[in-house]
C-alpha cells in the first residue's frame, strides 16, 4: 500500500510563504504523477497542482497561478508545493496524491495522504 507523508503546513500571516513536502513510499500501478488537493471547511475538495514524475508535465489551478509552484525530486519520490503571497482563502487542509496529471484538467488521484493543515490568518 502506498504511503504519502506530508509536511510543512502551519500558521502563516497573509502575504507569507510556506513550502509543503510530500514523500511517497511508492506508486500504484499506472500512477505517473504526484499532486496536491485542498479542502476548506464547508467546501468541496479541489485540485491545486500536479506534476508528472517522468515528463515534468505540470498543472497549476487558476486560483493559485502566479503564487504557487510545484516541483519534484524523483530520487526521493518527493513533491514540493511552494506557496507564496498566501491569502486567508488559501486556508485549507492540503492533501498529497499520487496518480495522473493533465496540464489542462489537473490531478487525477489514485492514492491520498492524510493531509496537512494550512492556516492563513493575521
Amino acid at each position: 500500500q502506498v504511503q504519502l507523508v506530508e509536511s510543512g503546513g502551519g500558521l502563516v500571516q497573509p502575504g507569507g510563504s510556506l513550502r509543503l513536502s510530500c514523500a511517497a513510499s511508492g506508486f500504484t500501478r499506472g500512477a505517473t504523477a504526484m499532486g496536491w488537493w485542498r479542502q476548506a471547511p464547508g467546501k468541496e475538495r479541489e485540485g491545486v497542482s500536479c506534476i508528472g514524475m517522468s515528463d515534468g508535465t505540470t498543472y497549476i489551478a487558476d486560483f493559485v497561478k502566479g503564487r504557487f509552484t510545484i516541483s519534484r525530486d524523483n530520487a526521493k519520490n518527493t513533491v514540493y508545493l511552494q506557496m507564496n503571497s498566501l491569502k486567508p482563502e488559501d486556508t485549507a487542509t492540503y492533501y498529497c496524491t499520487t496518480g495522473l496529471c493533465d496540464s489542462d484538467i489537473g490531478p487525477y488521484p489514485l492514492d491520498w495522504g492524510q493531509g496537512t493543515q494550512v492556516t492563513v490568518s493575521a
